[in-house]
């Protein structure tokens, strides 16, 4: 085993036997250790056949193992007052636990039993099938995922991205023992494997336990077919008996370790990221057309996403479709006042902060660091980058993606159609 010297203080990097990346953040103030155990391969890189796989692997591996029954893991993450938890992402999947300190041998135990020696149970292969299809009816019931997927179909056309992390009744359905047995060796591999921790341990011992308890991991990830992303620019519009009309405005923006990330990020934050952003303040405290109103980034490896998302009457749908129309319009026309940029700047610094207070938030950070950037980028070095970023590159990137041709628009509701054409989406 190897250990690199430390990128930034209390963030050590080790590579276990077989090549598995271990990363922990010291944190002596508190009494508890989140660990995660990440997989670098999620839903965009399954085939037509497996959509839904990673997801349904990972509700699998809950199941029991050959040592543990589901009901066994259960008791015993109980009986230390631990967590366990697990998602699947576009681009990842990640297991993690978070205990007390005094817990870890006994925590490190159950996340690798349970990550590395699924028993595939084929009674528990088709009870999972109903939970996760009924998982799909419920999500199908909730018109904010039904309009945020309809919106990803269209604006990926014909890409892995575009596909549902939870699959299809048909995909669902189909799983086998075998298939999901042969997709866990392929994926769950050293060179796709890595664990991270955060909180009140020694590195040494961690990397130890992980030697003790991952070691045995072999395979090479095979070549995955990864065709490029591109965006398409549709007007959807899909009829549905609700009480409100929801819509979803996106351009393509950067990929997620692209050096002006930080451009967008800032344009995010004024946009529509708090109470006081462009968006915020015109659609709902001054127009009074909609409660929930805000944008968000999706960033991947090799693409992106800005979209704004609100929810409206039917009859004024058009009225906000022209509403964000116009505040992408106004900040390419006239840009951002220093007063605006330094309160986004601010806030962006002010909310990293925050969120970065827990164990868990640390070690899912040091992850994603790590898995994009194959480094650590402290607080200081994320404010620095913050503090960086000047009005005409937030302007510079609105301009590029902030045309009508790149314009994405999707509505969900009890409606018709939309007025909405190209013209009225000049920007």
């Amino acid at each position: 085993m190897s250990s690199p010297s430390s990128p930034a203080r209390d963030v050590e990097v080790a590579h276990l036997s077989n090549g598995i990346r271990v990363i922990t953040e010291r944190m002596p103030h508190v009494r508890s250790i989140a660990v995660g155990v990440w997989i670098g391969t999620g839903s965009r890189a399954e085939h037509p056949k497996e959509i839904g796989i990673s997801h349904f692997l990972e509700h699998m591996l809950f199941k029991g193992t050959h040592r543990r029954t589901a009901e066994g893991i259960a008791r015993e993450v109980d009986s230390i007052g631990g967590n366990l938890d697990a998602f699947t992402g576009k681009e990842l999947v990640g297991f993690n636990i978070k205990v007390l300190d005094e817990h870890l041998p006994i925590a490190l135990d159950i996340l690798a039993d349970l990550v590395l020696h699924p028993r595939f149970d084929p009674a528990d292969l088709e009870k999972e099938k109903g939970v996760i299809l009924e998982e799909l009816k419920m999500e199908m019931d909730n018109p904010e995922y039904v309009v945020h997927e309809l919106f990803t179909t269209r604006f990926w056309p014909n890409h892995p991205l575009s596909k549902s992390i939870l699959g299809s009744k048909k995909t669902i359905s189909g799983f086998t023992r075998d298939q999901l047995a042969k997709y866990h060796a392929s994926i769950y591999v050293p060179s796709n494997l890595m664990i991270t921790a955060a909180g009140n341990m020694d590195h040494a011992r961690l990397v130890d336990l992980a030697e003790r308890h991952f070691a045995g991991v072999q395979g090479n990830l095979p070549k995955l077919p990864d065709p490029p992303a591109t965006t398409g620019a549709e007007i959807t519009v899909k009829k549905k008996r609700l009480q409100q009309a929801l819509v979803c405005v996106g351009v393509p923006a950067l990929p997620i370790a692209h050096p002006r990330r930080y451009a967008w990020f800032v344009l995010n934050t004024l946009m529509g990221a708090g109470m006081s952003s462009r968006l915020f303040q015109s659609i709902r405290e001054r127009q009074g057309l909609a409660y929930s109103v805000f944008s968000e980034l999706n960033l991947y490896r090799d693409t992106g996403c800005f979209g704004v998302y609100a929810g409206t009457a039917a009859a004024t749908v058009d009225q906000v479709i022209a509403s964000v129309i116009h505040e992408f319009r106004q900040l390419k026309a006239e840009g951002i006042p220093a007063e605006e940029l330094r309160r986004a700047k601010d806030h962006m610094k002010g909310s990293l902060m925050l969120s970065l207070e827990s164990t868990g938030s640390r070690m899912s950070n040091l992850a994603r660091q790590f898995m994009y950037f194959d480094r650590f980028h402290t607080l200081d070095d994320m404010a620095r980058m913050t503090e960086a970023v000047t009005a005409e590159e937030v302007m510079a990137v609105a301009a590029e993606s902030f045309q009508p041709e790149r314009l994405a628009v999707t509505v969900l509701g009890p409606l018709e159609s939309v007025v909405a054409d190209r013209q009225q989406l000049a920007v």
